[in-house]
């Protein structure tokens, strides 16, 4: 055995150095089986350990009831067979779509739902999970296998058209002012689009369907709201690359989060604007809340939005829908008269808890008045409205006012 290893250790020697040292060295026999043997002990022994904290309590999977009844009531409701969209047939009605309905623009994926998924997750679309419903269709809410809660839109059977305008409306949007679209199904005739639920209804009922005596919505909480949905609309109108007109901007189409955040939702009538500054479409938009030039002539831009802004803007700070005026008084006109008057004070909702000053009314009323300037042209961008929101203190009710006024 010696005289084999000299033979070796002769023949390596020949071929040079490693690392500085000579191989007859590094070829030492018994190192080589020492280490070798050590390499497969340690294997050993973490194979080992990786078992153990496989079976350890800590990393076991853990199993939700109500994830399981889910399970159960999906695999129990009929197959639907899945609609897949070939894009390259023009004469599909969905084929609109530049590119797959689930690869966003922006880069994530959206997830195509089953209809036994929907099913489950709202319990067959029961009545006691209804949260609203719309020109287009039906908003229900419901809980995922995973235990994630959505909101599902139901559209009518007829409105193609629109479930195609949303989709590609929402694909491109990903701002925290603006509810998440998170996926679709296509089962059979059945169109529907699941969003992120946010679970603290919608502006419209907060500020006109309380039975309290104030409104837990302060001034500087509405003013907080006013500057999130600006911030949407600034995004929408400036931060893409091809500019969306929500077309629909109303109180009961902003949903609130538990922090009283604003998240712009329904983009079933908005429209994308592809190197163009205006397109002319039917008229949609909610009585009320409409650009005049927008009734009259049908022609949309972002300005169209800007005017709606205005109009939910005075909402907010009055408590009164712009649709509960006749057509001899409006809201504009309503406002406009006290401004005149100088009574800034009545301008106010009665429900707040502790009423601004009147030069904080008059500062928010004239941004507001310079939204609904019958000349479009005139009006600022939402870019501009947010500057004049979020950068001044002027608008705010500050403790040190109120105590004050209690003194």
């Amino acid at each position: 055995m010696a005289s084999w290893m000299d033979t070796v250790n002769r023949f390596l020697s020949k071929l040079g150095l490693i690392f500085g040292m000579r191989l007859p060295f590094v070829f030492d026999m018994k190192l080589w089986v020492f280490a070798i043997i050590g390499l497969v002990v340690f294997l050993i022994l973490l194979t080992c350990c990786c078992i153990g904290c496989r079976k350890s309590p800590r990393y076991r999977a853990v199993s939700y009831p109500k994830n399981q009844t889910l399970q159960k009531k999906a695999n129990s409701l009929p197959y639907v067979p899945q609609v897949h969209i070939d894009i390259d047939k023009t004469e599909h009605p969905l084929a609109k779509f530049s590119q797959p309905l689930e690869i966003s623009p922006l880069g994530w994926r959206l997830h195509q739902f089953t209809s036994r998924e929907i099913n489950a997750a709202t319990d067959i679309f029961s009545n006691d999970n209804m949260i609203g419903e719309g020109q287009y269709g039906v908003v229900y809410r419901g809980v995922l296998l995973d235990g994630t809660w959505v909101a599902v839109k139901r559209f009518n059977h007829s409105n193609v058209k629109e479930f195609i305008a949303e989709v590609q409306a929402h694909r491109r949007i990903m701002h925290k002012n603006c509810v998440t679209l998170l996926g679709y199904c296509l089962d059979g005739t059945s169109k529907m689009l699941v969003y992120e639920y946010v679970n603290n209804g919608n502006l419209h009922q907060w500020l006109h369907m309380g039975v309290m005596q104030y409104s837990p919505l302060t001034w500087d909480m509405r003013l907080d709201i006013m500057i999130g949905i600006a911030k949407a609309l600034s995004y929408l109108h400036e931060g893409l690359e091809h500019k969306i007109v929500h077309r629909d901007i109303k109180s009961c189409n902003i949903l609130l989060d538990n922090h009283w955040n604003p998240k712009v939702a329904d983009f079933g009538v908005s429209r994308i604007l592809d190197y163009i500054s205006q397109v002319e479409t039917r008229v949609i938009e909610t009585y009320g809340y409409v650009a005049p030039e927008y009734a009259c002539t049908g022609i949309l831009n972002d300005r169209s939005d800007v005017y709606s802004f205005g109009l939910l803007f005075m909402e907010i700070v009055s408590g009164r829908s712009p649709s509960s005026f006749s057509e001899e008084m409006s809201l504009v006109d309503w406002f406009k008269k006290l401004i005149e008057t100088q009574r800034f004070n009545e301008t106010g909702d009665p429900k707040m808890s502790y009423q601004p000053s009147s030069k904080a009314l008059k500062n928010v009323l004239l941004v507001a008045l310079r939204c609904v300037d019958p000349d479009a042209k005139q009006r600022p961008k939402m870019s501009q409205i947010v500057h004049m929101l979020e950068n001044t203190d002027r608008f705010r009710y500050h403790e040190k006012h109120k105590t004050m006024q209690q003194a």
